[in-house]
Formats: structure tokens, sequence, C-alpha cells
């Protein structure tokens, strides 16, 4: 019985020396072209959309990026960012998330910057929820993970307010993927018919950034909806 004791607690202490860093790559993701967009200590390569400044009310807490909410939660104070060194076409992008109880936020790729336009004006966007609490959570393609109205993310395997989520979103010539705590979610390809009927059926039908869109390459972003949410471990390749 010792002998097996002993044995546990050898490779609990093993896994634990052995974890990887938060914010860190380990040699593998290295050799397969990972870069990393956020070390954990400072805001290097990002800003607020449509603007040369990092949006105010984001800090760096828990290891990761903070977007706070303002006096009134589900507003958000025009705080939505872009990591703005580059553009991507073809990339795999990997976030960890977590967020309050209620809230709501988001992940956007393909941005491209109209003036006086919010992020998700021309952008797809990763549904980032509490699908328990949320007043947003009544219908599928809301939920986590999901293509934000028009895609949901099933099977839904999101974890509760104040855990952490991971979400892994490929992109290849039109084909895209969101695979959510290691299990793909959701499936479609861009600039198709089946794009063009998804787009009417939800509530960018009307919005020309979305009608005539989304650009074949942008700014990867995330959104400042009025919540407390946190973001780690942001991280991208080019396919």
């Amino acid at each position: 019985m010792k002998s097996i004791l002993f044995s546990i607690v050898l490779a609990a202490v093993c896994m634990n020396v052995t974890a990887q860093k938060n914010n860190t790559l380990s040699s593998k993701e290295k050799k397969e072209g990972w870069t990393l967009l956020f070390d954990g200590k400072n805001f290097d390569g990002w800003r607020k959309c449509n603007s040369g400044e990092m949006a105010a009310n984001w800090t760096v807490s828990e290891e990761a990026m903070k977007v706070s909410k303002g006096a009134q939660a589900g507003r958000g104070q025009g705080g939505d960012i872009l990591y703005g060194t580059k553009k991507y076409k073809n990339f795999e992008l990997s976030i960890d998330w977590k967020i309050e109880q209620g809230g709501n936020s988001g992940i956007f790729y393909y941005i491209v910057e109209y003036p006086g336009k919010p992020i998700y004006y021309a952008a797809p966007e990763i549904q980032v929820l509490d699908n328990w609490y949320a007043g947003d959570n009544k219908l599928a393609n809301h939920l986590a993970g999901s293509l934000y109205d028009m895609i949901p993310a099933l099977p839904q395997n999101a974890k509760p307010a104040g855990e952490w989520n991971t979400i892994t979103v490929r992109v290849e010539n039109g084909k895209a993927t969101h695979t959510q705590n290691g299990v793909k979610v959701v499936e479609y390809e861009l600039w198709t018919p089946e794009w063009k009927e998804l787009v009417a059926k939800s509530k960018f039908k009307d919005w020309p950034g979305f009608v005539d869109g989304p650009a074949r390459e942008g700014y990867v972003g995330l959104q400042d909806h009025g919540y407390d949410c946190w973001f780690r471990n942001i991280k991208i390749r080019e396919l």
C-alpha cells in the first residue's frame, strides 16, 4: 500500500513540475509554427478597434487579459480590441477563456475596421458565454463556441462561469471549424451559397459587412460586451 501511495504522489509531483506554464509555447508548438499573441505581462501588439491606443478597461489579471465591465452590466465601454500587428488568412487560433456569471463576450476573425462601426460589423464571431445564467442563452446558436447567430456549437460542452474553456478556430481556404474543450463543435465554409443562406437567416442579413463578406483576411480580436471576461494562452499559427 505504501508503495502504491508513493507512486501516486510521485506521479502527481512529476505532472506538476512538467506542466506547461501559461502564455508560453512548448518546443513542439514552436516547431509547428505557433506564435504567442499575449505573453501574460503586457498588451504588446494589441489596440482598440479603430484606434491606435489600447482600450483603458483591459488589464492583466491572473496571467490573463481581463476586460472589465463598467457601471452597467451588458453595456461595453467601447473596448473591443484586436491584435493589430498582422492580418491573417489561413490560420489556427487557440484561446483559453473564462467569464463571470451571466457574462457574454466574443472572439472574432477576419476583422476589417470600418470607421464608426463596431468590431462585429463584418467579422465572424465565436460566442463566449455563461450558458447557464447569461440573458442571451435562449437560442442554441448563441451558446458558447457557436458561430454567433448562425450555427450552434454541438455537442454543447462549455464549462460554467469561473472555469477555463479552450476554443480553437481553424480557417483554411474558407473551410472553418471550432473546437471547444477538445471536441469539434462547429464546421462551415465561407463564401459559399450555404454561407449566404446562413447570413440571410441571421441578424446580419442587412449588414453590408456580412452581405458582401466576410473579407478574405483580417485581424483577430476580442469583444468588450460589458462583462468581466479573461483570455489567456492566445496563440496562432499560419497554415
